[in-house]
């Protein structure tokens, strides 16, 4: 299991009840990233105390303001590959579900298999960093054009998503 992807899984996913009782958790998960580049822990540092000090409420709310009510920082990578009536999205989404199905990785009900906390879940399942590299340059120019919407708005998730597309980039991390 690759931690960081698991990571930014969960802080990119929906907050829920099981996230907020979870912070202390999450704060060692990051500090114990030996691996990670010390800037790119402050980055994950910094958006769990910011996070962490928000009521659920208030954090759920943020959330939907930020990539529900926005269409330009939805998490949905093929919105930012494809026009909305483009025929592709839909291939490419049958493509990503078949790939999901062909390693046993369960999509839960309802969701799209572009979501990006979900593709971070599937990656932190991959057993060799370099397969997740491979796999993550797919999704960095989709990751740039999110963090660079939510970079003009500062928002406190454009470090996050801006993380994502690094990772994509990224030809060597060390081991």
């Amino acid at each position: 299991m690759i931690p960081v992807y698991k990571i930014l899984s969960v802080l990119l996913e929906y907050p829920s009840k099981e996230m907020a009782a979870s912070w202390d958790d999450i704060k060692q998960a990051i500090s114990a990233q030996d691996d990670l580049p010390a800037e790119d822990k402050q980055r994950l540092a910094e958006f769990t105390d910011w996070a962490s000090t928000m009521s659920l409420t208030k954090l759920q709310a943020e959330y939907v303001n930020t990539f529900d009510m926005t269409a330009d920082n939805s998490l949905y990578l093929t919105y930012h590959l494809f026009d909305e009536q483009d025929r592709d999205r839909g291939p490419a989404l049958i493509q990503l579900s078949e790939l999901y199905k062909s390693t046993g990785f369960e999509i839960g009900d309802g969701e799209l298999p572009d979501y990006l906390p979900l593709i971070m879940e599937f990656v932190s399942t991959m057993d060799d960093l370099h397969s997740a590299q491979s796999f993550l340059q797919q999704t960095a120019q989709a990751a740039d054009i999110i963090a660079s919407n939510l970079e003009k708005k500062e928002s406190p998730y454009a470090p996050l998503v801006r993380l994502v597309e690094h990772h994509g980039h990224l030809t060597d991390i060390a081991a």
